[in-house]
């Protein structure tokens, strides 16, 4: 198996440089992220997220979620008229943290994400490669760096044995291996956790109440 290139993740600046190369040019890079390893893609072109999918062998009809740099990216994703006010607040009180947010999606936005199409999955880690890397080309779309159905590799060396030369580069951040991020449904009046993580219900429930000192 053709062994894709390493960059370590240090403060030269190699590691974003050389992944924004890799992402305009169409490929999937894998990088480290405050929870496990993730695959990622540019949103904008179908083609390029054609291949997260292809990589992760998971049909269109689960949808990726997309990494950003800040709140005011990844809020810009959504339509902030139909999120209910307690999603705003979750996002500024929580992130950057281990906290996905699945929100109306903009109309017209245009990122080949999967199904559905009117709703967008958004977070803002706490890593900051990945933030620095969104801020250079925009918002990642981003999976786990796995096979669907299987386990996550915990390093850099992991995920590339799966993968090969599928990836463009692979950015070595050491062991990553935490829990997943919490996911909450914030596209109704009312938000619900879909899936737990290091986020409990109740830091959420602080976060959305509007009383509550920020």
């Amino acid at each position: 198996m053709v062994t894709p290139e390493h960059i370590p993740v240090d403060e030269t600046g190699e590691a974003v440089t050389r992944a924004v190369e890799a992402l305009r040019a169409g490929q999937v890079v894998a990088l480290p992220t405050d929870t496990v390893y993730g695959l990622a893609a540019l949103p904008g072109d179908p083609d390029h997220t054609a291949r997260l999918f292809a990589l992760k062998g998971r049909g269109h009809d689960v949808p990726v979620a997309v990494l950003c740099a800040d709140v005011e990216q990844a809020l810009a994703l959504a339509d902030r008229e139909r999120m209910p006010p307690g999603a705003s607040r979750i996002a500024e009180r929580l992130w950057p943290g281990p906290l996905t947010l699945v929100l109306p999606r903009r109309p017209g936005l245009g990122y080949a994400l999967g199904r559905p199409e009117h709703t967008i999955g958004v977070r803002c880690p706490d890593h900051d490669l990945v933030r620095a890397l969104a801020e250079k080309v925009g918002p990642l779309a981003t999976t786990s760096a796995n096979r669907h159905g299987e386990a996550t590799p915990a390093t850099a060396a992991g995920v590339a044995d799966v993968f090969g030369a599928g990836l463009g580069l692979v950015l070595d951040g050491g062991r990553c291996d935490e829990p997943p991020s919490a996911v909450v449904d914030a596209t109704g009046p009312e938000w619900r956790v879909l899936r737990a993580g290091r986020v409990t219900e109740s830091e959420l429930a602080a976060a959305a109440d509007p009383h509550a000192a920020s």
